[in-house]
């Protein structure tokens, strides 16, 4: 579901050149998910490999990483861990959905609608233990860090941006605010051009980054509040919030009364709700605790073979970006030398 703050947040336009040489700690699970609804064939399927493996979550982060690294960007990805129970509901959600998905999904296929297919398969997407197991291989060949949380991975994310250790979190879900993220990125990981489901039109989607602290500022808010107005509109632990309470309307009643428990209209509804386990999730959220990030070496050649070899990729393309990093890498390494000479 996700939290829809969209109307109340401050959100700049950036770009991923004024991430470089900065850390950016990326919500890992969100990022594979749009690899895995964005890259497919024509007819709405997954990409594979020869032995029919689905490899288009490895496609997205083989290409989007040598974009980042080759601007000189630091990412790490932080994996999710056990949910919290509270969210069960949401996730049960999240299944049916894909089930009906993938009925109508067929259906369209079978009448030979790809564009409807396609539309309607981007939504049956699921992450499978092998392919985080894919992804977190891919990741060490590339000498990126990944982190595991002990439970929902945002939450780590934005830890590290309270603790300095990154830049920004990076992840299309507005949670990363309630969690605490100085700065969110959004569309980091999809940025570039897209083409509108059943339409011939292409878009180009560009990253925008949120501040916390001027967000606040700006709503007249703590960030207790924020987490408060986000329980009125739905997170993923009330998936449903309070009937006919939207954003803008949320804003108005925390600021008019405070607090949750403040709000005459809403107490009958509100012992419905573990309100306060909700707050305690997003204020005191269980994180890894991490010492200190530390990147590694690139094995190009594993790299190489690890795609070209074992995934079925084509060698050829493989090798091409490889050396636009390496390229990139070694510019970068020149001009350095030049500054200090």
């Amino acid at each position: 579901m996700g939290l829809d703050l969209k109307a109340l947040c401050n959100r700049e336009k950036t770009n991923l050149e004024s991430f470089s040489s900065k850390i950016v700690a990326i919500d890992a699970y969100n990022a594979i998910y749009q690899f895995l609804s964005i890259i497919r064939g024509p007819e709405g399927l997954p990409l594979t490999d020869s032995r029919g493996r689905i490899t288009s979550h490895i496609t997205g982060l083989f290409y989007r990483n040598v974009n980042f690294l080759s601007l000189g960007i630091k990412p790490v990805y932080v994996f999710d861990g056990k949910p919290p129970s509270l969210k069960s509901a949401e996730i049960e959600r999240r299944k049916q959905i894909k089930k009906d998905a993938t009925i109508k999904f067929e259906k369209a296929l079978t009448e030979g609608k790809y564009d409807e297919a396609k539309k309607y398969a981007q939504q049956t997407s699921m992450l499978k233990d092998d392919m985080v197991e894919d992804s977190k291989h891919l990741l060490g060949l590339f000498g990126i860090p990944y982190i595991q949380a002990p439970s929902e991975g945002e939450a780590t994310a934005a830890n590290l941006t309270i603790t300095g250790q990154a830049y920004a979190s990076a992840s299309q879900d507005f949670d990363s605010l309630l969690f605490g993220a100085k700065k969110l990125v959004r569309n980091f990981s999809n940025s570039g051009k897209r083409k509108l489901p059943n339409r011939n039109t292409i878009i180009e989607i560009e990253p925008e980054i949120i501040d916390l602290q001027k967000t606040l500022a700006e709503l007249g808010l703590t960030r207790e509040q924020l987490v408060d107005v986000g329980i009125l509109i739905g997170t993923d632990f009330n998936p449903n919030g309070f009937e006919r309470i939207g954003p803008k309307t949320a804003l108005k009643a925390i600021k008019e009364h405070g607090k949750l428990e403040a709000i005459p209209q809403i107490q009958e509804k509100l012992e419905e709700i573990n309100y306060n386990q909700i707050r305690q999730i997003f204020l005191q959220p269980k994180i890894a605790n991490v010492a200190e990030i530390k990147f590694g070496e690139i094995d190009f050649t594993g790299i190489v073979n690890y795609l070209s070899s074992e995934r079925s990729f084509s060698r050829e393309r493989v090798e091409t970006s490889i050396n636009r990093l390496k390229k990139s890498i070694e510019k970068k390494s020149h001009t350095l030398e030049q500054w200090f000479k």
